[in-house]
C-alpha cells in the first residue's frame, strides 16, 4: 500500500456510515481513494432509503465516484467487511486494495479477496465496531435483511 495512513483512508468511509444510519438506514460507509488518498467517491449503505437492495455502500462509493478506464491504482476503504456481493465488485474491477474498518461484527469476503491478491487491511477501528453492535442490537431484522439471512436462521 501506499504511505498513506490507512486510518486517514476510513475518515470520509466512517462520515458516510454516520449519515446513512441518520436517514434511517444501515451504518456501514465506503470510499473509493487513489493510492496516494485522493477521494474519488463516497458513499454509503442506501438498501433502505433507496428500496434497492444493490446498493451497498461500496456499491454507493463506486458509481460516485464515476467511470475510470481501470481501477489498479485505487484502494476500496469501507467500514465493515465487504460481503460477497461487494467482494465481487473488488474482484471484477481489479481493485488492489480494501481497508477495512472492523470484521468483527461481520466476516465478509475479505479473505477471499486476499486468496486472489488483493491487500486486506483490517484496522479493528472501536468506533466502527461501536456503530455496528449498537445497530444490529437495535435493528437485528434490517440487519438480517441486509446481509440476506433470515432472522430465524
Amino acid at each position: 500500500m501506499s504511505t498513506i495512513d490507512p486510518r486517514r483512508l476510513l475518515a470520509p468511509a466512517l462520515e458516510q456510515a454516520r449519515l446513512g444510519e441518520a436517514a434511517g438506514g444501515v451504518p456501514i460507509g465506503a470510499a473509493l481513494c487513489t493510492v496516494d488518498g485522493e477521494l474519488l467517491g463516497s458513499g454509503h449503505n442506501r438498501r433502505v432509503q433507496d428500496g434497492d437492495p444493490s446498493m451497498h455502500a461500496e456499491t454507493s462509493a463506486f458509481r460516485a465516484a464515476g467511470r475510470r478506464p481501470h481501477y489498479r491504482d485505487t484502494i476500496m476503504v469501507t467500514t465493515l467487511s465487504p460481503c460477497w456481493y461487494c467482494s465481487g465488485l473488488v474482484r471484477q474491477f481489479g481493485i488492489p486494495r480494501v481497508v477495512i474498518g472492523e470484521a468483527s461484527t461481520f466476516h465478509g469476503g475479505h479473505d477471499w479477496l486476499a486468496e486472489h491478491g488483493v491487500e486486506i487491511t483490517v484496522l479493528d477501528d472501536p468506533t466502527c465496531t461501536a456503530l455496528m453492535t449498537r445497530f444490529i442490537a437495535e435493528h437485528p431484522e434490517l440487519w438480517f435483511e441486509d446481509i440476506g439471512v433470515e432472522a430465524d436462521s
